[in-house]
C-alpha cells in the first residue's frame, strides 16, 4: 500500500469515529432534554392545582362576625388569596346577584330569599343549609323596661324596633307574634338585623328583636332575653356557589371550609345551631 492510500484510510477512520462521537453526544442531549421536561410536567401539573385568586362572598349580616374569623383563616390556610365580604340584608342580597352583582358565593338566613337566586338561575348546584338561628330579644344593658316575654314588647311606652318583613329576621319575627296572636307595632323597620341591634345599642330604641348569635356578637352593648315562640320561627342558612362563579375552585373550598368541622366550630361558638 503506498504512502497516500494509507494516508487517506487513516482521515477515513477518524472520520468515521467523529461522526459516531457526534451521534453519541447528540443522543445524550435528547436523551437529558426529555428527562428534564418529565422531572418539570409533575411540578407544572401540580402547581396548577394551587387554590388562589380573589373570592366574593355575598352573606347575611348575621354572619358577619363568624365568616370574617373563616375568612381570615382561609386566607392563611391559602396564601394568596383574598376573601372580600358583602353583608346585608338577604333579600337585598340575593336581588343584587340577580341584578348581575359579581360574586362567588351566597349564604343567605333563610330558605326564601336563597330562592330568589336560584329560580333566577343564579345558583350552581343546590344550596345546602350549613346553619340555623333562633330570634332572641336584645334590651338595654341591665333590662331596664324588665322586659320578660314577647308580649312585653307590645307595652306602648316601649321603643322597639323589627327587621324589614322582607329580611328574614324580621320575617321569623312576624311568625312568632303570629304564633303568639300579638300585634306590634314597631317604631321602625330596619334593613338588616345589624341596623336593628345598632338601635339598640345607640339607646335609640328599648328592645329589637334579632338573633341571639347578633346578642353574643354585641357583648356587653345589650342584654338578650329568650322567649319560648322562638322556637317556632328558627331559620335554616343556605350556602351556594354562584353559577358565574369567577374562581370556582376557592368558592368551593370556602364553603367546604364554612361546612367543615372547624367551620361549625367557628359558628357554633357565636351561637348558632347545628343544620
Amino acid at each position: 500500500m503506498t504512502r497516500t492510500a494509507r494516508r487517506n484510510r487513516r482521515m477515513s477512520q477518524m472520520a468515521g469515529v467523529s461522526a459516531a462521537a457526534l451521534l453519541a453526544l447528540s443522543a445524550c442531549s435528547s436523551a437529558g432534554s426529555d428527562s428534564s421536561a418529565k422531572s418539570d410536567s409533575p411540578a407544572g401539573s401540580s402547581s396548577s392545582g394551587t387554590i388562589s385568586g380573589d373570592v366574593t362572598v355575598f352573606a347575611a349580616a348575621s354572619l358577619k362576625e363568624s365568616f370574617e374569623t373563616l375568612g381570615k383563616q382561609f386566607e392563611k390556610e391559602h396564601p394568596g388569596t383574598k376573601v372580600t365580604f358583602s353583608f346585608g340584608g338577604s333579600d337585598s342580597l340575593a336581588a343584587s346577584i340577580t341584578g348581575g352583582a359579581p360574586a362567588d358565593v351566597f349564604a343567605s338566613a333563610s330558605p326564601k330569599t336563597m330562592k330568589i337566586v336560584t329560580d333566577a338561575g343564579a345558583a350552581s348546584g343546590t344550596p345546602a343549609t350549613f346553619v340555623r338561628n333562633q330570634l332572641e330579644i336584645a334590651t338595654l344593658p341591665g333590662n331596664p323596661d324588665k322586659v320578660d316575654s314577647l308580649k312585653d314588647l307590645t307595652n306602648s311606652d316601649l321603643k322597639v324596633v323589627l327587621c324589614d318583613k322582607e329580611v328574614p329576621c324580621g320575617a321569623a319575627a312576624q311568625k312568632a307574634l303570629d304564633a303568639s296572636k300579638l300585634k306590634l307595632t314597631p317604631v321602625s323597620y330596619e334593613q338588616d338585623v345589624k341596623a336593628a341591634l345598632t338601635k339598640v345599642e345607640l339607646k335609640e330604641a328599648d328592645a329589637a328583636v334579632v338573633y341571639k348569635t347578633d346578642v353574643h356578637a354585641a357583648g356587653d352593648k345589650v342584654q338578650g332575653v329568650k322567649f319560648p315562640e322562638s322556637a317556632d320561627a328558627v331559620n335554616d342558612y343556605p350556602i351556594t356557589l354562584l353559577k358565574d362563579t369567577r374562581n370556582t375552585e376557592a368558592a368551593k373550598a370556602f364553603i367546604a371550609l364554612v361546612r367543615s368541622a372547624e367551620g361549625q366550630r367557628v359558628l357554633s361558638e357565636a351561637g348558632f345551631l347545628k343544620p
